[in-house]
């Protein structure tokens, strides 16, 4: 990877870091770099205008939803100690025991809503009606499907576009139906589902330590 002279700001230094780790592990990923890039600046600037993140998708997928929203609402790879003013308004004991967080919603959780929406209207609009009540205009929604064809992922990026949503996909290879239903979607090299989701992890632990160093520096 050629750095260039604006590489040595320092923030800017760290995420080529994060970057040239992953395409030196994973050199097959080469040719999703610039995605990967455009996606951690979106969703840097959706944190920063204190907006939030909401991700979908089924299976093992659903599963990467839960494990994102794990990596961005806690402490992943380094230290975020609270700011001074909220520790004074949380108090000694609170303010020690927590840590911030990047306000993110995993729309597979909703075990209940989903269930009952299911049996009492259509399944395949789960998704996109967890996305009409919880997303906001601003805010991100991140669908990941392996094959880009999931309805009822495509059902929540059309909700969240209409919302005036940023819409990003993780998809594998062709990028299915996805790849036009979302601002930008990363497609991986693969068309196998386990390969898939073998490179969706370290991508997304990529962007994960890439806004966690930017929006938590010491």
């Amino acid at each position: 990877m050629n750095l260039s002279e604006k590489d040595f700001i320092p923030e800017l230094k760290k995420m080529k870091k994060h970057l040239e780790i992953l395409i030196n592990n994973y050199p097959d990923l080469i040719s999703c770099q610039t995605e990967i890039e455009q996606t951690y600046n979106k969703l840097l600037n959706v944190f920063k205008s204190g907006n939030k993140l909401l991700i979908c998708g089924n299976g093992g997928s659903a599963s990467d939803a839960d494990h994102i929203s794990g990596e961005l609402l806690k402490k992943f790879g380094k230290d975020r100690p609270l700011s001074f003013d909220w520790q004074k308004k949380l108090g000694p004991e609170l303010a020690e025991n927590l840590e911030g967080a990047l306000p993110t919603i995993p729309l597979t959780n909703f075990n209940s809503l989903i269930t009952a929406f299911s049996n009492d209207r259509n399944a395949e609009y789960a998704f996109a009606q967890l996305t009409w009540g919880l997303g906001n205009e601003g805010d991100a929604l991140l669908c990941i499907s392996t094959s880009g064809n999931s309805i009822n992922v495509l059902h929540a990026a059309n909700v969240a576009k209409a919302k005036s949503m940023t819409t990003i996909g993780l998809s594998g290879s062709s990028g299915g139906r996805l790849i036009k239903e979302v601002d930008l979607c990363i497609c991986v090299p693969d068309n196998n589902v386990y390969r898939i989701q073998e490179y969706h992890l370290p991508i997304y632990h990529c962007i994960c330590l890439m806004l966690e160093d930017e929006l938590f520096q010491d």
